[in-house]
């Protein structure tokens, strides 16, 4: 079911011509997303995917659309060359591919270092049934805590440079409102 909503959402997303639209759908797919990670039992990835993708990002395309405006002009002309430039490149990313071990091989190189004894004695020690999950928050707690100041600072900053420029609104506190009006006893 939740397959079938993300595919609704991704079918409409490229069909939409409102970019307002296009920032909800996409807010919903990331929603959806989440939803899905959190069924799969990789509840740190959802967390992360739930706060970027459906919060962040929402909020970000949401004022790129109040500056720029919020519908998309149909091209003028087709636009063969970009299509052909990331023809090649995707040609030549899958070419840089076939070097590659073959996909889950176990006795890639990767999977010799800690991987097998993540995998042995990860469930015993931790009692967490996601792998991804058991090794983010139990075995590597401290990267994890230092991706989220990560996201948090880039937010903070966010939030500052969207309001730069707009002047804030300052309060007259009620002793110095009194005192300004000559509304004071004499």
């Amino acid at each position: 079911m939740l397959l079938t909503l993300m595919g609704a959402a991704a079918i409409g997303i490229a069909r939409q011509r409102n970019l307002f639209g296009v920032v909800l759908l996409s807010g919903i797919y990331s929603f959806l997303m989440a939803t899905l990670l959190v069924v799969l039992d990789a509840v740190d990835v959802a967390m992360t995917e739930a706060a970027v993708g459906a919060g962040i990002s929402t909020v970000l395309l949401l004022g790129a659309i109040y500056l720029a405006g919020s519908t998309e002009s149909k091209p003028i002309h087709k636009p063969w060359l970009p299509l052909f430039v990331v023809a090649v490149t995707g040609g030549v990313l899958v070419y840089g591919t076939l070097g590659l071990p073959a996909f889950s091989d176990p006795q890639a190189p990767i999977h010799q270092h800690v991987a097998p004894q993540y995998l042995k004695e990860g469930p015993e020690k931790t009692g967490v049934p996601n792998v991804v999950t058991e090794v983010l928050a139990s075995y590597r707690g401290f990267d994890t805590l230092g991706e989220t100041t990560v996201v948090f600072t880039a937010g903070i900053g966010v939030i500052a440079l969207l309001r730069r420029g707009k002047p804030r609104k300052r309060f007259k506190s009620r002793d110095s409102a009194k005192a300004g009006d000559g509304g004071g006893a004499s």
